[in-house]
């Protein structure tokens, strides 16, 4: 890094293509680099992960050190060099600014790690409800700009796919700053509103559950509706005539239902609106919304379409429920095959109740996706291609922030982490615009030599963090181990 200040004490900062000029004692536009005595100084601390034990040397949980420790090194204690404060190889042919030589498990291990500025990147949010939140594609709006789009939706959840380098640097340079800003933030697992064009307004924050148009998401559905009825169909039989679970994508009818007929069941002669699909399950009953299992309804009656007088009967027992259990209601048909609402019996309640019981808390997750590209593999290698076949055999484990990733198949290292897996605030931006993510690459030294790596610039842990700012986290027992070897 540039360190040769000018006569007035200004330093140019080249940790990315921004080259920002920083006067004594101030930052650059990202805040991560200072001109601290006319030196160009990483302003975070480096981050390692460590493997805290107790007396009889088992690890302790994360939670319980969590708000004991003072974050200082314990020297005897397993410790891993994550790229969170590492600082970058940019521009590119550098290598990275931390090639930690180690001995795990009787094998030499080398552990490359650098601070990935990611052009290249984005975020993809997975949002626990059944409510209707927008059509697909929509676009995705923050202070007015597009920073994504609604993507396909999944089993009891909405998608989000949001940046991508098209928004990032494809449109006006305020778009491209706004994209930024909302990724960041919802890496560093802050709130970020976003109006959903012709749809929801969202507050999405990882690990927290959604909040949508003002209301706070509480379960995700326990499956679509002739899955719940497949579940809990044994424990209705006897006590009801007919089910019908309504939901916005496939609503199920008991009677009709395979679960129903191997039940033997009466049929109930009662037909709901929409397209069928099999015995038993509809399609399109209503349209979507924030009613019942993800639909308009607020009447469930509503999307009965009719009542045969050939097969239905007088007292036939109907519950009417929604997939989160959040809706219910009970009807006892009377002398003119009209449904008439009456008191729930307990033995009925008590399977509603047990939809809501296999609810789970609905929550927003979210995932950060970056491809490894040149100032990454140089950093690594000077045979870039040598490092990503050593990716793709299992050689070479990645992390980010210590934290497993996948690798997507196909070419590159295209890698996706759950953000609430890493360290807090483990991500940093660069105004080109670019998210800065920690990464780092562990693999045995002989093969970092075979791939052509800066293996003579390996060094061991303790001259590694010799003289640098550190910050320790708890390692998560629930995580592998980085040096472990990666599983087949």
């Amino acid at each position: 890094m540039t360190e040769q200040a000018t006569d007035d004490g200004i330093i140019t900062c080249d940790a990315c293509p921004v080259l920002c000029r920083i006067r004594p004692g101030k930052t650059g536009a990202c805040d991560r680099y200072g001109n601290i005595d006319g030196k160009l100084t990483r302003m975070d601390p480096l981050v390692v992960m460590q493997k805290i034990t107790d007396e009889s040397g088992a690890v302790v949980p994360f939670l319980s050190i969590a708000d004991k420790w003072d974050g200082s090194v314990i020297s005897q204690a397993p410790t891993f060099v994550t790229g969170i404060g590492a600082t970058t190889t940019y521009p590119d042919y550098k290598p990275a600014p931390f090639i930690v030589s180690s001995e795990h498990d009787g094998i030499d291990m080398v552990t490359v790690v650098s601070e990935g500025i990611f052009s290249y990147c984005g975020v993809k949010v997975k949002i626990d409800t059944d409510r209707f939140i927008g059509d697909e594609p929509a676009r995705i709006l923050v202070d007015g700009e597009q920073i994504g789009h609604i993507t396909t939706a999944e089993y009891g959840s909405q998608m989000l796919a949001i940046g991508g380098v098209r928004h990032l640097t494809g449109g006006s340079k305020r778009e491209g700053n706004v994209t930024c800003a909302a990724m960041l933030a919802l890496c560093n697992r802050q709130p970020v509103e976003m109006q959903i064009e012709g749809g929801a307004k969202l507050i999405v924050e990882a690990g927290k559950p959604p909040v949508i148009d003002g209301v706070q998401e509480e379960r995700m559905r326990v499956g679509c509706g002739s899955a719940t009825i497949g579940i809990f169909a044994p424990q209705w039989h006897g006590h009801v005539d007919e089910v019908i679970v309504v939901d916005d994508h496939i609503t199920g009818v008991l009677t009709e239902h395979q679960a129903g007929r191997f039940l033997d069941m009466r049929p109930a002669g009662i037909r709901v609106r929409g397209r069928k699909s099999t015995p038993g399950r509809y399609f399109q009953v209503a349209e979507s919304g924030s009613g019942w299992g993800g639909t308009d309804v607020t009447d469930p009656l509503a999307i009965i379409q009719k009542i045969d007088p050939k097969t239905a009967w007088p007292g036939l027992k109907l519950l009417m429920v929604s997939t989160t259990g959040q809706h219910s209601a009970w009807f006892e048909l009377d002398d003119k095959l009209k449904p008439v609402p009456a008191k729930m019996p307990p033995e009925v309640q008590l399977v509603v109740d047990r939809i809501g019981e296999n609810c789970e808390p609905a929550l927003s997750t979210v995932l950060f996706v970056g491809g490894a590209g040149g100032s990454l593999r140089a950093g690594v290698t000077v045979n870039p291609v040598r490092l990503t076949r050593s990716v793709r055999k299992g050689a070479t484990r990645v992390t980010c922030g210590g934290a497993p990733v996948y690798v997507w198949p196909g070419g590159g290292i295209m890698v996706m982490v759950d953000v609430t897996t890493m360290p807090a605030n483990s991500f940093g931006y660069v105004p080109t615009p670019a998210l800065v993510a920690p990464i780092e690459f562990t693999l045995p030294i002989a093969e970092y030599a075979e791939l052509g790596g800066y293996a003579q610039r390996a060094v061991p842990l303790a001259d590694a963090l010799a003289g640098k700012k550190v910050r320790a986290e708890p390692w998560r027992g629930d995580q592998p181990w980085p040096m472990d070897k990666p599983r087949a």
